[in-house]
């Protein structure tokens, strides 16, 4: 099994939300940053070089159960372009709950939106919670 890519660092995440650009992007990650410490109440950890993560959980991969690490619960990260949410879509409460957030594209793995005023903030929210509640997948038997 490779190496995981994207991994907590001890990285500061003000510093990287300060210097997030365009300023746009910076004052919606400031935004995202109080509301999803407001849902967790946990402190923000930078996994990889861009990404604002809170919790961790033990992952397994469906497709390959040798591919296994460990991922946030949910996050965020101020992109140029875009906002990108994770976790939102992982459980099926998430995705049954998505479509009522807003204006939002998806990608494999997260959720992208272009600013903050698109989105309903409560049911962001309510996703934030549901996939802070996730637990560990189990571990393959040996």
């Amino acid at each position: 099994m490779g190496e995981q890519k994207t991994v907590p660092t001890d990285a500061s995440v003000d510093d990287f939300l300060d210097a997030a650009t365009p300023a746009c992007r910076r004052e919606d990650g400031l935004r995202l940053a109080g509301i999803f410490h407001e849902v967790t109440g946990a402190d923000p950890v930078l996994w990889g070089p861009s990404i604002v993560g809170y919790g961790s959980y033990h992952y397994v991969s469906q497709a390959n159960p040798r591919t296994q690490g460990e991922w946030m619960k949910t996050g965020f990260s101020p992109r140029k372009a875009q906002l990108s949410l994770y976790g939102l879509k992982d459980l099926p409460e998430g995705a049954a709950l998505l479509p009522s957030l807003g204006r939002y594209t998806e990608g494999a793995g997260c959720v992208y939106v272009k600013k903050l005023d698109d989105i309903d903030l409560d049911v962001l929210r309510r996703l934030i919670a549901i996939a802070w509640s996730r637990a560990a997948d189990p571990r393959p038997e040996p």
